[in-house]
């Protein structure tokens, strides 16, 4: 895996994490927190958990399909994402000329409160 598509996929998951990862169990919380947020390897966690590295690769697997799962059903990341976008819009907006940034401001608004 390249390394942009590695730090894409790191930094996917940890906002999964962020919005879903009270949701997973206590194992597969600690171990992605180690392995995404403080750059263990494998192997460092396994020692550290005296289990094998095949098991920590299994519960961060299991806990990485769990997060996309959760947001395949309740799409928070995709929203906040969607979100921020609007907000962006909006700060661009506060450039222009006051009639065309006044309407754009409403439509934007509204855009954002009809998000689900």
């Amino acid at each position: 895996m390249s390394e942009e598509r590695l730090l894409a996929k790191t930094n996917r998951i940890n906002l999964l994490f962020d919005f879903y990862g009270r949701l997973l169990t206590d194992k597969q919380r600690t171990f992605l927190s180690y392995y995404f947020h403080e750059d263990f390897s494998l192997g460092e966690i396994a020692s550290e958990f005296e289990i094998s590295r095949q098991a920590v690769y299994e519960h961060i697997k299991r806990a990485e399909i769990t997060l996309e799962e959760l947001e395949t059903k309740l799409e928070l990341l995709a929203k906040h994402e969607e979100r921020g976008k609007l907000i962006s819009q909006l700060e661009s907006l506060l450039e222009g000329d006051s009639e065309r940034m006044k309407n754009a401001i409403k439509d934007l608004v509204q855009r954002i409160y009809s998000i689900d």
